[in-house]
Order: C-alpha cells, then structure tokens, then sequence
C-alpha cells in the first residue's frame, strides 16, 4: 500500500496557511480543523514551512502569550522533510517513527498536495494486517 490509498479516503483539500497569518490565527485553524499541523504556504502557494500544535505550545512555554500576535514565519520549521504519493505506508511510518514526525505533508511534482498523519498510517497498517489475516484464514478454511 502506498500514501497515495492514504490520501485517497482523506477529504481532497489542502488545508493551510499564509506566512503572514499570526499563530492564533493558525491556532484556530487547528482547533476548527481538528488537526494538528498545518503547511505554510507563500503568496505563489509554494510550502515554505511547517507548524504544529506542539510547536505553538513550546513557543508559549518560552515566551508567553503574547506570541499569538506574532506572524507563523517567525516560528515555523522551515526545513521540512515530505512524502511522495508513491512511497510505501511502511516506510513513511518508519520515517515519520525515526524522526518524531507525528504529521508529514505529501509532496507530488514539486507541490504539496496533502497531509499524513501518524494515525492515518498506522490506521492503515492495522487494516492491511486485518486484510492479510483475514486472507489466510480463509486460505487454512478452504485446506
């Protein structure tokens, strides 16, 4: 199985965000898109970074409050390790389990075209280990 069957049963919209916006304004995007990061998009729609809800949360540890007005561009992870449609759930779960990525956005052609999150492919692994047993079982019945 590959990203790609993934992104297939996720909504087909790419929920992001403008360098400009302030994180409370990316912080309610979150909380209504029940989501827990978010790409970063420039004004010609390329990713220029990434943010987290953990992100906001360190940056108001360290800082306080008052870092909600400020512009995400300012905070976001701009060095952003992505996807590809076509590489496997397994090696996108190990990836994301070796460098502590708990969301990954998915990249096609040079744009981003949607996001993974560490449920989504776990999820996934769970119904493909179901399907695979499911198999053999029905394999063992027919002798």
């Amino acid at each position: 199985m590959t990203v790609a069957s993934i992104l297939k049963e996720k909504p087909d919209r790419l929920i992001s965000v403008k360098e400009t916006d302030s994180l409370g304004d990316v912080a309610n995007v979150l909380t209504r898109e029940n989501i827990g990061a978010v790409p970063v998009l420039d004004t010609s729609g390329q990713m220029i970074g990434i943010v987290s809800e953990r992100d906001i949360v360190r940056q108001i540890a360290r800082e306080g409050g008052a870092v909600l007005t400020r512009p995400v561009s300012s905070m976001m992870t701009k060095t952003v390790v992505c996807c590809a449609p076509e590489d496997t759930v397994e090696s996108t779960m190990a990836l994301m389990t070796q460098r502590r990525f708990r969301h990954l956005p998915v990249r096609s052609n040079g744009r981003i075209i949607g996001m993974v999150s560490i449920g989504d492919v776990v999820k996934r692994r769970v119904e493909d280990a179901e399907r695979e047993a499911e198999s053999l079982r029905d394999y063992i019945a027919r002798g």
